[in-house]
């Protein structure tokens, strides 16, 4: 699509897209209106991320469908929804990737991650592929599980858990700390390592004449333990273990409240580490040019419950805003800048990307719909409603604008909630307002809802920690 600038039409050309990891909305500080996400945790701060979105298009209701890292870059990489066919799987033969897509067109593509899964193996298959396409694919090695340490870690473990970590709990511990024993710097923790290389490939690659990057920062993912500057968001008082690793299950059974809220700190606090790292990368976009030429994407692939509803980690069941409602903002050169409450789903990323770039005849292959009508400002709307969950699980949440329902699996009772009212969801109208939650159903059909045959339990565990 071409922009006008001083009477002369010119091409988008550069596509940048930032996608970083578990980053909940309410912890970016233009989101919040300086509101913190919890009473007695002092409001995150994001001034980087603040400062780029005020010139971008910032969507309030962008929703991920099928969950959660793997699931979610398949719909945002292919522009297809995952669900409800598909799971945690790697590329197959016959997807077609945006880098394939785009290296077909002329571009050099490249890829920058600490996202181990994007290589990681897998009981299902040798590993991820979802680098194919890719001309470049760089990886910093060591975040989460990842099997890069094979040493015991200096630091002892007992100093991270408490009395109720199990054995295998403490293991993933330890291996976190063996991977970043040597971190002594700022710019030795993983989103400065990413940036700092993202930076370098898009100074070499500036002589392109039509560059993609797909920046992927694993953080703000557990575990949280941002450099001590950044540590700033917990109670200094606190005298308890740096539980860095959230468990699963109901937070009372293995943390104090104090626990929690030291936990809830060092996640703000690794939050706005990777604000921090950002304001390196868009400063490097404004000095090298990109920002004249380039559409740039910046989104979570979804939240992070921190037992806002009495659970860590993204669990099943937990599908509410803290995992569902990610920042999600687009700039592009004379795109108006301003906030949309329209409705868009991930896989409808992909077919507006190819639109902006000109490309609107190969969005016929994707089943997400193009939002480009909303980034002109022509219009409010894109969908009346979302679906979201996870392939495995019964659980689905289905929301608009207002409303929010939320559907249980058989035997326990489903839930709706007024997100206008209700922000926190802590009201469920299920028995008050039926007709709202039949009527949101209705949205979708029967396949949607299908009771899988599987045992589900554990599937945070399967996908993320094993």
């Amino acid at each position: 699509m071409p922009c006008k600038d001083g009477g002369k039409e010119r091409w988008w050309v550069n596509l940048i897209v930032i996608c970083l990891d578990s980053f909940r909305q309410d912890h970016v500080s233009c989101y919040h209106d300086g509101r913190a996400a919890f009473n007695d945790v002092p409001c995150c701060q994001t001034p980087n991320i603040d400062a780029f979105a005020q010139g971008c298009v910032v969507f309030e209701n962008a929703y991920p469908c099928g969950l959660p890292t793997i699931p979610v870059r398949y719909e945002l990489m292919t522009g297809m929804f995952g669900l409800p066919y598909r799971g945690w799987e790697p590329l197959s033969p016959s997807d077609k990737s945006l880098a394939e897509l785009l290296r077909s067109e002329g571009y050099i593509c490249g890829i920058v991650s600490d996202n181990y899964h994007y290589f990681r193996p897998y009981w299902r298959t040798a590993s991820m592929n979802y680098h194919r396409g890719f001309h470049s694919y760089l990886w910093v090695r060591g975040q989460e599980y990842d099997a890069y340490a094979s040493n015991p870690p200096r630091r002892k473990v007992d100093d991270y858990v408490n009395e109720h970590y199990p054995p295998e709990w403490r293991e993933r511990v330890a291996q976190f700390l063996a991977n970043t024993d040597d971190f002594t710097d700022e710019r030795h923790f993983f989103p400065a390592q990413v940036v700092e290389l993202a930076i370098d490939w898009l100074k070499r690659n500036r002589p392109h004449r039509k560059v993609f990057l797909w920046l992927d920062s694993f953080d703000p993912h557990e575990p949280w333990d941002p450099p001590p500057s950044f540590d700033t968001y917990t109670d200094p008082a606190y005298k308890g273990p740096r539980l860095i690793l959230p468990m699963g299950g109901n937070a009372a059974d293995w943390a104090t409240p104090e626990q929690i809220r030291f936990l809830r700190g060092l996640y703000a606090g690794e939050c706005a580490f990777v604000d921090h790292c950002l304001g390196g990368l868009f400063d490097a976009l404004k000095d090298l040019g990109y920002l004249d030429d380039s559409i740039v994407v910046l989104l979570a692939d979804h939240g992070h419950p921190l037992a806002d509803h009495g659970k860590f980690l993204k669990g099943t069941d937990r599908l509410y805003s803290e995992l569902l409602k990610v920042p999600f903002m687009i700039y592009a050169p004379n795109l108006m800048p301003r906030r949309t409450k329209a409705l868009v789903q991930f896989p409808d990323l992909l077919p507006t990307l190819l639109e902006l770039l000109g490309m609107a005849n190969l969005a016929d292959l994707c089943t997400g719909k193009s939002f480009a009508a909303v980034l002109r400002g022509e219009t409010d709307t894109h969908r009346r409603a979302v679906i979201c969950g996870y392939h495995e699980a019964v659980d689905r949440c289905i929301r608009d604008e207002t409303w929010s329902y939320i559907v249980r699996p058989d035997g326990q009772p489903d839930e709706l909630y007024n997100l206008a009212d209700d922000p926190k969801e802590t009201r469920n109208l299920i028995d008050e307002y039926p007709e709202e939650a039949r009527r949101l159903a209705r949205q979708f059909g029967r396949l949607w809802f299908r009771r899988p045959p599987t045992d589900v339990k554990g599937v945070q565990g399967r996908y993320e920690l094993l």
